[in-house]
């Protein structure tokens, strides 16, 4: 691989990461339509954990740092333990468009923690570009009707929006973590993490499981584990690995754009007026947050 190229790979994963989420708010809507939202999340962990093992032999050269368990349970606990939890609900009672948008807000959010916790500088941009960004996703859930593909938008908006907060939660850790483990191992670590996490919720009263196979639906499940677990994890955990982790945080800005795309051409997903104005809103918050003078931030 040539110099030139391995300098570009982190930011190519990067768009291969955000492309494959976007996709994945699909592949959720067409597995919930037959499956329990609790099988469909651990099949995907589980098809993760199976693929992964074909990559054992490399973890084998793993070297455990004392102290580091809490840091890789709360990462797993973060994302993806609780992360899916609201997820597969927000998928259920929203849109797939309302849901990719909400995830734009993914790195205004960090910047906020890291700035709260980690005591980082913010700038009144980016305090701004938050604050702008917030109203938006008010607007857009306060305009959001009952379609058959969101049941209940506003009850759907805030379960998405508390998995970012669970993201931002995982992406802090995962950072500290990179400097220590590799992209394969921190990946490995949480598809099996939700495997075990969620094996149990299978059991549940008010889980519904079913030995039917549709082929759709279970293709879906397949592509969840694969692609997007291990793929679009893996692409951004290899990638956080190389730039920093605003330079990396700022790319989830796509995922609005592929996932409406997407929304658009496979589910039919339509918005009100006042919604699209609540999509500028967003959008303009994001890009008062990250960019400056025309330029993107970079670390």
């Amino acid at each position: 691989m040539s110099p030139k190229t391995r300098q570009y790979l982190p930011y190519l994963s990067l768009i291969a990461a955000t492309l494959l989420w976007a996709s994945s708010f699909i592949a959720l809507k067409v597995a919930f339509r037959v499956y329990d939202p609790m099988f469909v999340i651990f099949g995907r962990m589980f098809v993760a954990t199976i693929f992964i093992l074909i990559f054992l032999k490399p973890l084998r050269n793993l070297q455990y740092q004392k102290g580091d368990w809490k840091y890789l349970g709360f990462m797993g606990l973060c994302e993806p333990c609780l992360y899916f939890i609201f997820e597969a609900i927000a998928i259920e009672n929203t849109s797939v468009s309302q849901a990719g948008m909400i995830t734009g807000t993914l790195p205004l959010i960090v910047g906020v923690v890291a700035w709260l916790v980690l005591k980082e500088k913010m700038n009144l941009r980016t305090i701004s570009g938050f604050v702008l960004a917030i109203i938006g996703i008010a607007l857009l859930s306060a305009g959001s009707i009952v379609t058959e593909n969101a049941p209940n938008p506003l009850f759907g908006n805030f379960m998405e929006f508390l998995a970012m907060i669970t993201a931002t939660g995982y992406i802090i850790m995962l950072k500290k973590l990179s400097y220590r483990y590799s992209s394969l191992f921190l990946t490995a670590f949480q598809a099996f993490t939700g495997a075990v996490f969620y094996l149990p919720l299978l059991f549940l009263p008010s889980t519904e499981l079913t030995t039917t196979i549709y082929p759709l639906s279970a293709f879906a499940i397949v592509y969840l584990g694969v692609f997007v677990t291990f793929g679009a994890y893996g692409s951004y955990n290899y990638a956080l690995s190389k730039i920093p982790a605003n330079q990396a945080g700022a790319f989830i800005n796509l995922i609005p754009i592929f996932t409406m795309i997407m929304g658009w051409l496979f589910m039919d997903d339509q918005l009100t007026t006042p919604q699209y104005f609540a999509v500028a809103l967003v959008f303009a918050g994001i890009y008062l947050s990250q960019y400056k003078n025309g330029v993107a931030k970079s670390a």
